[in-house]
């Protein structure tokens, strides 16, 4: 798949490697937002998905045991370009992504939608993502919960960030 690297990729990466929280183990606090989107939007995956220059690493998973997958083939990839929600009704009839392995094999996602974990100095680093294997839509009021739980995982990030600061 080809997908396009921001600009300020370089100052992307260090916004994420600041939070120190690549390859660290699983923490309720994550697990607690994905097990409440999961129930809330009535879906069997939803992700913290962080974007690292080659992969996509996954914080908190349910429905998923992969603990990443390559960037290559990430849908994440392409919601970080953007500060709205990314949503796929149907991956079969997006030519960006009707292709991808991810699509044609396991997990066989058709929807996603993907709300940006914007830093508070600008930088997309990850998303809050829930995936099914059926096309569907979601109601405003779903895309809002979804929005409002990734601004939960932001805060809880923040926080993780000046305890360790603090420490």
């Amino acid at each position: 798949m080809i997908y396009s690297i921001d600009p300020n990729e370089a100052e992307r990466l260090a916004a994420l490697h600041r939070y120190g929280i690549l390859d660290t183990p699983s923490e309720e606090t994550f697990d607690r937002i994905t097990r409440l989107a999961k129930f809330a939007l009535d879906v069997p995956i939803v992700l913290v998905s962080l974007i690292d220059s080659n992969r996509q690493w996954f914080k908190s998973k349910q429905g998923l045991d992969t603990p990443e997958t390559p960037r290559d083939i990430s849908f994440c990839t392409h919601a970080i370009q953007q500060d709205a929600a990314l949503i796929i009704t149907d991956a079969l009839d997006d030519p960006r992504f009707r292709e991808n392995p991810l699509v044609t094999g396991p997990p066989y996602i058709r929807f996603y939608i993907g709300v940006p974990l914007r830093t508070p100095d600008g930088h997309n680093i990850g998303t809050l993502c829930a995936i099914d294997q059926q096309p569907r839509e979601l109601s405003d009021d779903d895309i809002h919960i979804l929005r409002d739980l990734a601004g939960l995982v932001m805060d809880a990030l923040e926080l993780r960030r000046l305890a360790a600061i603090a420490a």
